[in-house]
């Protein structure tokens, strides 16, 4: 048997994965990135096959790291976390560092940077493992506090999303609850669930122009739980 919940009791930060140049970047939000060696210094990351920046770490072989603080914005989440480079520009208007390899470094809402030249590549199913070796890292502010995978789902009220490798089908892990009269409504894009129960307004007296606080959808994107 396989309980869901044990799942979220790993621990994870929250970075943007970025990759490409100076005519063509992209990033991706994730929280798979972590050390798999001292000497050198070796990292790993792991990126959906579908995803536009997975093509661009494999056709360029470097991606850089941007460790988001606790106060990232929901336009940063919702933007590299639940849209496609192939629609949208994700990197315009943000404060991009160009690094060493040429990489384009998001440093919008981040507190330290890495940057890796790819040395393995592994094919882990539905996403693709890439082991990086450490070419240069900064700091950019230590004032402020990184974000773990665990604030971003309890504070934040965010969830993976389907391209991430920590993506669960809700209905595998979520108990039925005994019907009331408070409704639930689940954003399309990012899953982010309003809950009447836990709010002070219900969902239908929210104004015309409220957003979703994760990934910036509209009122009308969302639909109600039946």
């Amino acid at each position: 048997m396989i309980n869901f919940e044990a799942l979220f009791q790993i621990s994870y930060g929250l970075y943007i994965v970025s990759s490409g140049d100076k005519t063509k970047g992209n990033g991706f939000i994730s929280n798979t990135v972590f050390q798999v060696a001292s000497d050198p210094v070796r990292f790993a990351s792991c990126s959906h096959k579908n995803n536009y920046t997975t093509e661009l770490i494999k056709s360029s072989g470097h991606f850089a790291v941007s460790v988001l603080n606790t106060e990232a914005s929901t336009d940063i989440l919702g933007r590299f976390g639940y849209k496609s480079g192939r629609d949208v520009n994700k990197l315009e208007g943000m404060n991009i560092k160009y690094g060493l390899t040429g990489v384009p470094v998001i440093l919008n809402d981040t507190i330290a940077y890495l940057e890796f030249k790819v040395v393995d590549t592994y094919d882990v199913g539905s996403h693709y493992m890439f082991i990086g070796e450490l070419v240069q890292s900064e700091i950019i502010d230590n004032s402020k506090e990184p974000m773990t995978y665990l604030y971003y789902r309890k504070v934040k009220k965010g969830l993976s999303p389907k391209n991430a490798p920590t993506y669960i089908d809700k209905s595998k892990f979520m108990n039925e609850t005994v019907e009331t009269k408070a409704k639930k409504y689940t954003c399309t894009f990012c899953a982010y669930e309003y809950d009447e129960a836990s709010e002070e307004i219900k969902f239908a007296d929210l104004p015309d122009d409220w957003t979703c606080p994760t990934c910036g959808a509209g009122k009308e994107d969302f639909f109600e739980n039946k």
